[in-house]
């Protein structure tokens, strides 16, 4: 049984840039391990994203734009011609279901091992992540990462542009450079993280000016209007304690605010906070906003309101859900119809590779038929 919620803004057709979106709802980028060893997506991988076409956009899960920017194991790239040909499996899939996607790019920083990727991490400074790491040895602890010289910031930079051309070649209709959840760009913004006295250290506007950089090559690569970008503000995630919260975000806006990009994504979002307002008053384009509690519940039957819907009623333009899109394929029928959702089943099934909590959660039409043969 379900109960039909009355019309909600979430499933209204809109634009993202060139893109025509069926509904505001966006599948959040989502880590899986899926990939083989060398970072190439697996046919398995094409199934996984095809099944969830109906989303308005997809957020490809993070890849990372050169070897030394791995995080764990199994996580994909977009270095290398090996690579493309993998995702563009997965685009081709994607849009034969009449699907739309983005590819997240990331680089994992000091969050990695030279158990994963046969490197020494990097990061802003050598200050290591405050806990363990996985790796096909099991979780180690981490390593103290090579403070980044300037040449470094320059390939680097250059990597996540060439990675932004690769993405384009694979058949994504943009990408999303990864600033949050205590990655590299998000390392050189806090700091404790990055110690730095030089021109990417020290002051708000010398420890945004890597992200910066990173962003407008990434936009001169492929065009700003295929480029987004992801933000955690306050986010403690993987170590991270900013330290100025409240100054850091509004000078990075100010930064990019004239450069056209497709939209800006923020994770954790809240209506309610001050923050999430100035960033909404500041931000010109296009905003994607990740519900702090984003499991995606039904719409409410009571009249009341899903956590996306206050936060499209706060000025965003656009809903990303992560786990809900993940054990829910048919995620925005069963949103549009009130149905109940399928819950993820076993966390651990989430990283350990194949079909079992990945490409088996059921549709809403195969869990009506079996309750009706029941």
């Amino acid at each position: 049984m379900t109960n039909t919620p009355a019309p909600s803004r979430l499933f209204e057709p809109t634009r993202l840039g060139p893109l025509h979106l069926p509904n505001r709802l966006v599948m959040a980028p989502l880590t899986r391990n899926r990939a083989g060893a060398d970072g190439v997506p697996q046919p398995i991988m094409a199934t996984y994203y095809a099944q969830r076409a109906s989303a308005g956009l997809i957020i490809a899960e993070a890849a990372t734009p050169n070897a030394v920017g791995q995080t764990y194991p199994n996580i994909p790239a977009i270095h290398n011609d090996a690579h493309v040909t993998g995702w563009r499996r997965v685009t081709d899939a994607v849009r034969a279901e009449g699907g739309r996607m983005f590819l997240q790019l990331q680089h994992g920083g000091r969050v990695g091992h030279p158990d994963n990727s046969g490197l020494m991490p990097v990061a802003p400074s050598p200050v290591p992540l405050p806990e363990t790491i996985h790796t096909p040895g099991g979780r180690q602890e981490s390593v103290v990462p090579r403070e980044m010289t300037h040449d470094d910031i320059r390939s680097t930079v250059a990597d996540f542009a060439a990675a932004a051309r690769n993405a384009v070649d694979a058949g994504f209709a943009g990408v999303e450079v990864h600033a949050a959840n205590g990655h590299l760009l998000h390392q050189f913004m806090a700091r404790n993280t990055n110690r730095r006295t030089d021109a990417y250290g020290g002051s708000v506007a010398g420890r945004i000016r890597f992200v910066v950089e990173v962003v407008q090559a990434v936009a001169e690569a492929i065009g700003p209007d295929r480029v987004g970008l992801r933000i955690s503000p306050g986010n403690a995630v993987n170590g991270i304690d900013e330290g100025d919260t409240e100054s850091i975000y509004p000078a990075l806006i100010e930064a990019l605010a004239d450069t056209g990009l497709a939209y800006l994504h923020i994770v954790f979002a809240d209506p309610d906070q001050p923050l999430f307002q100035d960033i909404r008053k500041a931000w010109p384009g296009t905003l994607i906003a990740n519900p702090a509690l984003g499991w995606g519940e039904p719409l409410p039957a009571d009249g009341g309101k899903h956590a996306g819907e206050r936060l499209l009623d706060a000025g965003a333009d656009l809903i990303s859900l992560g786990r809900a899109f993940l054990a829910n394929p048919d995620l925005v029928e069963r949103l549009r119809v009130g149905a109940p959702l399928n819950q993820v089943r076993d966390k651990h099934m989430m990283y350990v590779g194949g079909e079992t909590g990945y490409t088996d959660y059921p549709v809403l039409a195969a869990a009506l038929a079996g309750a009706s043969a029941r």
